[in-house]
């Protein structure tokens, strides 16, 4: 279960991309760009002075707002596990205090720390003191679940992983990740890119998390008149597989595609080496998991060379033409010790729409407003940090892009044009027997839900 949580917290749009090369190979670094201030990105800076005043809820003061966020940094077993998530939180918040807060008021943050097996704690205690948690990734979320329902903790969230949190009620994330529905821009992009791709299979593995996400890939793919090869091959986590067999059968099957939706470990490195002494050289399509510097610091002798990333956010090497993406780098380069990463946009993101809300709300700032406000944004997309998605109505993103690596360095292939996205007309919706929940009407999930939560004023 532990392997399982992990491989889902990468899957979450996560990167290894660390602090000692923020701006991949295009010479853009934080540390030496000016810090945002009227705007972030695209987008009007909901920080600044103002006059707001009183003590509206749990956690709100004439001058201070409190908030909760965090990580799993402190799992034993992978040290600093999303770090570069509350590391972003910290940066997010002392950037927005240094030009005036929220309408005058200052963010007092609550770091957490999760651990991985820990939500449940961490919950109860943001339940105290917190007005609401922000920009937090917790594999263990479900276990948090009932205590934050139950005390009203409206939540923005960097990510979720379960069933029960995707779909959560009082819950509005940047980049809705709902049970009931996906994006087919992924497909469709891969497609029009690589032609070949109609009929491609999966190198399989073991984790059932893993499994989860191709057998979501293969129904988009489907949807996009794509078909899987079913060559039969899975590989071991803890490796020791006769790869160059497993790569024979490959070459047996015919196939000239594949698809990884695990996280680049050392056993897919022995596979794809496995593949390269056989000359097997098919397409590699991955997810943002491999938008990471051991993909880079592995390209010896052209071991990744050619690994294909879709991608939802922005990548750092777009900075010179993504301003959202200079402004993030900008922030966490005013913190030597701060870690960057794809998961820490994602919690850029999530501060931004929460402070564009409590903006909003001014005076008046009540969790009950703040989910009035929330709901009503359809369209967001960081500033331009990543592809637009729509929070209130808890609705994926329909836009992807295709990076690729080439040397030491990634490099968008698709759309031609750099810093542009491919959007798709519609999502898919998923099967029923594939959400691991119950879902109302509303599309909420009934597992802790109560009569008294929250919801959208009409």
């Amino acid at each position: 279960m532990v392997a399982a949580a992990l491989v889902l917290v990468a899957g979450a749009c996560s990167s290894d991309r660390s602090d000692d090369d923020p701006g991949g190979d295009d010479g853009t670094s934080g540390a030496s760009a000016d810090l945002p201030t009227d705007t972030f990105g695209d987008l009007e800076s909901p920080c600044g002075e103002g006059d707001a005043s009183g003590a509206t809820e749990q956690g709100v003061t004439d001058d201070s707002i409190a908030i909760g966020y965090g990580d799993d940094s402190g799992y034993v077993n992978a040290p600093g596990l999303n770090e570069e998530m509350g590391d972003a939180m910290d940066a997010m918040i002392a950037w927005c205090n240094s030009v005036g807060g929220i309408n005058g008021r200052e963010i007092v943050g609550h770091r957490y720390d999760a651990a991985l097996d820990n939500a449940a704690q961490v919950i109860v205690e943001a339940c105290g003191q917190d007005f609401m948690m922000v920009g937090q990734g917790f594999a263990g979320d479900e276990d948090m679940e009932a205590d934050r329902i139950d005390c009203q903790l409206v939540t923005v969230p960097g990510f979720t992983l379960s069933s029960s949190a995707n779909n959560a009620p009082m819950s509005y994330q940047p980049l809705p990740f709902p049970v009931d529905q996906l994006s087919v821009a992924r497909a469709e992009l891969t497609l029009e890119t690589f032609p070949e791709a109609a009929s491609f299979d999966f190198i399989g593995h073991d984790s059932p998390f893993t499994q989860l996400a191709e057998g979501r890939t293969e129904a988009v793919m489907a949807a996009a008149g794509a078909e899987v090869a079913g060559c039969g091959v899975v590989l071991k986590s803890a490796g020791g597989d006769n790869y160059r067999a497993l790569v024979q059968r490959y070459q047996e099957c015919g196939t000239t595609v594949l698809f990884d939706q695990g996280t680049p470990t050392p056993a897919t490195f022995s596979f794809l080496d496995a593949m390269r002494v056989e000359g097997y050289e098919p397409t590699l399509l991955t997810d943002a998991t491999w938008y990471a510097d051991v993909v880079k610091s592995a390209n010896i002798d052209g071991l990744t060379e050619g690994v294909n990333v879709t991608m939802q956010f922005q990548p750092f090497e777009n900075a010179d033409a993504v301003p959202a993406v200079a402004d993030y780098l900008a922030v966490m380069g005013a913190n030597e010790d701060a870690a960057t990463g794809l998961l820490g946009m994602q919690s850029t993101s999530a501060f931004l729409l929460w402070a564009t809300a409590a903006k909003a709300c001014g005076s008046e700032l009540t969790r009950q407003c703040m989910v009035n406000e929330l709901s009503q944004v359809t369209s967001w997309t960081g500033g331009g940090l990543h592809a637009e998605a729509n929070p209130g109505g808890n609705e994926p993103p329909k836009c992807s892009l295709l990076m690729t690596l080439k040397g030491g360095t990634y490099e968008q292939i698709a759309p031609a044009t750099k810093g542009e996205f491919y959007c798709a007309d519609s999502s898919l919706e998923t099967p029923e027997s594939s959400w691991g929940v119950e879902l109302n009407e509303d599309r909420i999930a009934t597992t802790y839900l109560t009569d008294d939560v929250i919801v959208p004023e009409a």
